[in-house]
């Protein structure tokens, strides 16, 4: 957790014309409680758009990020804090988000209501001469509300708001990376890092890996990976790796994988969570998963877990 358990902010929020909250942007969050004006660059931003049928309006929010959100523009907070770096995943209450927001059509021409969208899709078309829909769904593109510094996306659709990108992330085409993860440090991501999880400095996530996350059949397990570890193209994690792992690629490695240890024990994986220096990989001869040593030697599976 932050040291402070409070955050606020000054924000400009969209809203049907029935009251549902689509979106709030908060483009400079704080972990206290504001004190400053609203900006003149948000109050510019008020007013009606009949073309969407929705309007815009100020909205000023304090949250205690211990206890779970209580609406949208709770969330919407909490979320920028994890994009601006402020709070790491984990870091904030998140429970209970999916049921605070609403389905939303999001467009070039902003957050659209999925009820009555033909309608006003033909209105922005009449208006603007073309509408692109970038996504239906309850989160947005991080880039749309956050560019965070130090930091290379390939492609914007596939970071979600919410996602915390620390300085000398690079994340490529077919990277991903959901909301309450991401990553602490230098990290090249070409695969998909779930949600919950969290990747170490120096630790590269290769094309086509994915990393178990809590709303990806993880429950409430958090996998994290250390640093300076590797997941090879097309591998996958369920069990959380230490400092200078690798999984070879083409390896998929769950809490129930059973493993062949190097003293010919077999093991579940699961019992090798969070261990450093090791190598995970599949026997190229009889087709089984084993782990061996990337430094020094084996010493028992105790040492191993010992050793963190």
């Amino acid at each position: 957790m932050p040291t402070s358990s409070t955050a606020s902010a000054h924000g400009i929020a969209t809203l049907t014309f029935a009251g549902d909250v689509l979106d709030v942007w908060f483009p400079q969050p704080s972990l206290s409680i504001i004190t400053t004006e609203v900006p003149s660059f948000l109050t510019a931003l008020v007013g009606r758009d009949d073309e969407r049928k929705v309007e815009r309006k100020i909205v000023t929010t304090t949250i205690t990020l211990t206890e779970p959100p209580k609406d949208a523009t709770d969330v919407y907070l909490r979320l920028h804090l994890l994009s601006h770096r402020l709070v790491a995943p984990h870091g904030q209450s998140l429970e209970g988000v999916f049921k605070l927001l609403h389905n939303v059509v999001w467009t070039s021409h902003g957050p659209c209501a999925v009820e009555g969208f033909e309608e006003v899709r033909a209105r922005l078309i009449a208006k603007h001469g073309h509408v692109t829909v970038l996504s239906v769904d309850k989160f947005p593109r991080m880039v749309d509300y956050v560019v965070p510094s130090g930091v290379r996306i390939a492609d914007a659709d596939r970071v979600r708001l919410g996602a915390h990108l620390a300085s000398g992330t690079t994340v490529m085409h077919e990277g991903f990376v959901n909301f309450n993860a991401g990553t602490l440090g230098t990290s090249m991501v070409e695969g998909r890092i779930s949600s919950g999880v969290v990747v170490g400095n120096g630790s590269d996530i290769g094309g086509g890996a994915s990393i178990m996350g809590t709303l990806s059949g993880g429950g409430k397990t958090v996998i994290s990976i250390g640093e300076n570890c590797l997941l090879g193209a097309n591998s996958g994690i369920g069990i959380s790796l230490g400092n200078n792992c690798v999984v070879e690629a083409g390896t998929y490695i769950t809490a129930a994988s059973k493993i062949k240890l190097p003293d010919g024990e077999t093991v579940k994986a699961g019992s090798l969570s969070g261990a450093n220096d090791l190598l995970f990989r599949r026997n190229s001869l009889d087709g089984n998963l084993e782990v061996v040593m990337r430094t020094g030697s084996w010493g028992g599976l105790n040492s191993v877990l010992h050793s963190n």
